[in-house]
C-alpha cells in the first residue's frame, strides 16, 4: 500500500525540510569559521613591561592581521629571555641586551646564537610627583638617592621630607640598565620599594609628593620627568626626542626583539613591518623614539 500525500502535506514537508537545512547550515558555518581561524598562526611575544604598550600597538596596527594572531605578555625582560631559551615564546621583547651567558644557553640549545633586532630607542626618565618643587638632578645625585646616601628632599633644594624610593623588580631590563648605568652596579637602598610594573610605579609616585622612581619615557603620565645632567657643570635636559638622539640626555638605551632562530613567513613580514617606516611611526606615536630617521 502506498501513501499518497496531498499538496498541503507536501508543502508542509518542504517547509520542514527547508527549516532543517537552514539550521544545519547555521551550525556548519560557525564551525568552518572556527576551523579557519584556528589555522591562523599564532605569534607569541613576551618580555619587557616597558615595551608592552608599544608591542600591543604594533600588533593592533599590523596590516595583515588576517594572516596571524598575536599573544602579547609582559613580566620583564629577564622573564622574556628565559621564555625564549625555554622555547615558550616566539619573540622576546627586551629593554636590555642579552647577556653572554644567555646567548650561550641559546647557542647550546638551538645551535644558533640568536637574532637581535633593534626596534626602538628609549630614554630612562626619573619620575617625580608633579607637586615636588625639585626640577633638576645630576646623574650623581640620582645615584646617591637610590643607594640611600641622600634621604631627604631638603638636601636637593626641596621640602624637609623623607625621599620615598620606587624601582622595578630585578627581573626587569629597566632595573638592570638603571643599576648598571646610573648606580654603577651598586645596590639599591634597602628602603626601595620594588614594583611589578612601570604603571604601578608611576601610579604610586603620582599619589605621593615625596616619591621618586624611574622608567621609560612613554609612561611619564601623571608625573613629571626630572631634567638630568651628566654632572654639575653640564646642562640639564629633559628626556625628549631631540635631546636623546643628540646624546645630550644622560640615560638612554635601545629596545630589542630577540629570536632563537631566523624568522620566516608572516613572522618575517611582521618584523620587517616593525622596523620599516610604518612600524617606526607607531614608535613615535606611542612616545618612544625610532631607531632611525626615514
Amino acid at each position: 500500500m502506498f501513501y499518497h500525500a496531498n499538496n498541503k502535506s507536501l508543502s508542509r514537508h518542504r517547509k520542514h525540510f527547508c527549516h532543517l537545512l537552514l539550521v544545519a547550515l547555521l551550525c556548519v558555518v560557525p564551525v568552518w569559521a572556527q576551523n579557519n581561524a584556528a589555522r591562523k598562526p599564532v605569534i607569541t611575544i613576551k618580555g619587557s613591561d616597558t615595551m608592552v604598550i608599544l608591542v600591543q600597538r604594533w600588533t593592533e596596527m599590523f596590516p595583515d592581521k588576517t594572516k596571524v594572531q598575536f599573544q602579547v605578555t609582559g613580566g620583564g625582560s629577564g622573564t622574556g629571555i628565559s621564555a625564549l631559551i625555554n622555547g615558550t615564546t616566539d619573540i622576546c621583547s627586551s629593554s636590555r641586551p642579552m647577556k653572554p651567558s644567555e646567548i650561550k644557553q641559546i647557542r647550546e640549545k638551538y645551535r644558533y646564537n640568536g637574532l637581535e633586532i633593534r626596534v626602538a630607542r628609549d630614554g630612562i626618565a626619573v619620575y617625580l610627583n608633579v607637586n615636588n618643587p625639585v626640577q633638576n638632578l645630576t646623574v650623581g645625585q640620582v645615584k646617591r638617592i637610590f643607594t640611600g646616601e641622600i634621604t631627604n628632599w631638603k638636601e636637593l633644594g626641596g621640602q624637609d621630607a623623607r625621599i620615598l624610593l620606587y624601582s622595578r623588580e630585578n627581573n626587569s631590563g629597566t632595573y638592570e640598565f638603571f643599576k648598571e648605568h646610573v648606580l654603577q652596579k651598586q645596590d639599591f637602598s634597602s628602603q626601595t620599594q620594588h614594583m611589578v610594573g612601570t604603571g604601578a610605579l608611576v601610579n604610586a609616585i603620582a599619589k605621593d609628593p615625596n616619591a621618586i622612581g624611574f622608567g621609560g619615557i612613554a609612561y611619564a603620565s601623571g608625573v613629571k620627568p626630572a631634567a638630568l645632567a651628566f654632572n654639575e657643570n653640564s646642562r640639564y635636559v629633559l628626556p625628549n626626542e631631540a635631546e636623546i638622539l643628540s646624546g645630550n640626555y644622560p640615560v638612554s638605551r635601545l629596545l630589542y626583539f630577540y629570536m632563537k632562530e631566523r624568522p620566516s613567513g608572516v613572522t618575517q613580514e611582521f618584523i620587517d613591518w616593525v622596523i620599516g617606516k610604518n612600524g617606526q611611526s607607531v614608535v613615535t606615536e606611542v612616545g618612544y623614539l625610532p631607531t632611525k630617521k626615514f
